[in-house]
């Protein structure tokens, strides 16, 4: 499933100008079925009892088919970083620091060959990863400061509602989690439809504040 959404996304990126590119060779799809098999590999459960997984991932490339890849490298990491997030939501992985998909070039490697090593490596200041995800599919990411939520043209995620408070709730990182605090708003924050004061979010998380409804992804 994960896969066929990553192929449908990469039809769209090879319309047109791009065709050329993947023309022959190396082919993206093969990356993508190679970096969640990965993942799956890479699997271990923490001291929580969460699945984890490498959040840093390489994609090794021979030079010829990195020169080839050259004018996409950012389309081609961005939608291959979305099949790894795809892929983590849809196996209930955690990722302990922000992902990251990096395509290198590799003399070692022949042409049609190339190599994923994953890697776990920390958020800045010891932060996980997670985003607020809207009913639109755009996303808020979040790092390692705090993030206040309210209508205030100040807070960090502007709600423009009169039933939210001025300062209606925070999310604050502490190690690899995310807590939502509720700020003592008028109307409340739920979690899930239920009233939360402190909660530490996880990847099933559905945040609403007035009528705004939010995701949390824990990668």
């Amino acid at each position: 499933m994960v896969l066929r959404g990553f192929e449908r996304r990469l039809e769209r990126l090879v319309e047109g100008t791009f065709a050329r590119v993947f023309r022959s060779g190396l082919q993206p799809v093969e990356l993508g079925r190679r970096l969640v098999r990965v993942m799956d590999e890479e699997r271990s459960i923490d001291v929580k009892g969460r699945a984890v997984t490498a959040n840093h991932y390489l994609v090794g490339l021979n030079p010829v088919d990195h020169a080839r890849f050259s004018e996409v490298s950012g389309s081609l990491e961005a939608e291959l970083s979305e099949a790894a997030r795809d892929h983590a939501r849809e196996r209930g992985y955690t990722f302990m620091g922000p992902l990251a998909v990096h395509l290198a070039s590799d003399p070692k490697l022949r042409e049609g060959q190339f190599s994923v090593e994953g890697q776990f490596q920390q958020g800045p200041g010891g932060s996980g990863a997670g985003a607020l995800r809207f009913a639109d599919g755009s996303r808020f990411p979040l790092g390692d400061g705090v993030i206040t939520i309210g209508r205030a043209d100040d807070c960090e995620l502007v709600i423009d509602d009169p039933r939210v408070s001025r300062r209606h709730a925070e999310i604050r990182p502490s190690g690899p989690d995310y807590i939502l605090v509720d700020l003592g708003s008028t109307n409340g924050t739920l979690v899930n439809g239920h009233p939360v004061t402190s909660h530490v979010l996880t990847g099933s998380d559905r945040i609403t504040i007035s009528d705004r409804v939010m995701d949390f992804e824990a990668s």
